[in-house]
This record gives structure tokens, C-alpha cells and sequence, in this order.
């Protein structure tokens, strides 16, 4: 990186912005996904949850600044926000939603077989399988915006305070 007067200067290429149709074609699957999450009963506060939480595990800094406010748009509390990367922690979050989460978790890192045993047990007894499906896809569709994000380097821009 090189420095200019409007800051540092980023030599990665927006692979979303260089290939526009494979791009698309995510945003596509990102609206249907959005479509059966509602049709499964998923509220938007939990599907940002799901969003907020692999962002954290990826370390996506550009994902979690924008469904930080798309959380707080749909009513998510920002003491909710605030204790979410340890949500094992509080008693903050329904069996329902700590479900989710551990699958979401599961779906990031699925190499650990026994967290997705536990993940998947909880999740049998806190959700339905059009529920689970629906975590499961949310969790799918922002680890690859997660992956284009952090790949591309996209800069969080200072929102000034109003």
C-alpha cells in the first residue's frame, strides 16, 4: 500500500466490482436466501445475528460494520450487539437463537465434526428443519461475502455522528 492525501492506497482488486456477474449471481443467492429465512420464520434480528456472528469468526471488518446497522434497523439492542461474540456467556439469547449461532459457528468452521454433533443436536431441539436449513444457508451465503470483503479489502468508511 501507498499513501495519498486521502490515505492508504489498497493494491487488492474489488473482485466484486471486476467480475460483476459472479458478484450478481451472489447477491441473487443472497436474496433468495434472505426469502427462506422469512418463509421459515427466521425475524430479520436473528438473521442479522447469524450474519454479525461469522462475520466475527472471519474477522470481517467491512461485513460487520454493515449488519451492525442492519442489525440495529431491525430492532436488535445494542447490549444484545455488544455481548454477541460471547454469547455462550449471557443468558441474552433464546435456546432458539443460541441454536442458530452454534450452527452458523459450525457452518464458518466445519472441519471440527464434533461441533457440528453439538451444534446439530441443539439445533434439533430449538428449531425446525425448514429453520435449520434456513441458519444453515444464512451462514453459507456471508461467509462468501465474508471471503470477497476480506479478500478485496474493502475499507469501512467513518459514519460521522449526527
Amino acid at each position: 500500500m501507498s499513501d495519498t492525501a486521502a490515505g492508504p492506497v489498497s493494491k487488492r482488486v474489488f473482485i466484486d466490482k471486476q467480475s460483476p456477474k459472479a458478484y450478481h449471481a451472489l447477491t441473487e443467492t443472497a436474496e433468495a436466501v434472505r426469502a427462506v429465512a422469512a418463509e421459515a420464520g427466521l425475524d430479520r434480528t436473528l438473521v442479522e445475528l447469524i450474519n454479525l456472528r461469522v462475520s466475527q469468526v472471519n474477522g470481517c471488518a467491512y461485513c460487520l460494520d454493515v449488519h451492525t446497522r442492519a442489525a440495529l434497523r431491525a430492532g436488535e439492542t445494542t447490549q444484545r450487539l455488544g455481548v454477541l461474540a460471547a454469547w455462550r456467556d449471557t443468558e441474552l439469547f433464546t435456546a432458539r437463537e443460541r441454536a442458530a449461532l452454534a450452527l452458523a459457528e459450525a457452518a464458518t468452521e466445519p472441519a471440527n465434526a464434533a461441533v457440528q454433533e453439538s451444534a446439530y443436536e441443539a439445533a434439533r431441539e430449538a428449531l425446525t428443519d425448514d429453520e435449520i436449513s434456513a441458519a444453515i444457508w444464512v451462514a453459507i451465503t456471508i461467509n462468501a461475502f465474508n471471503r470477497v470483503s476480506i479478500m478485496s479489502k474493502h475499507p469501512v468508511r467513518l459514519i460521522p455522528r449526527q
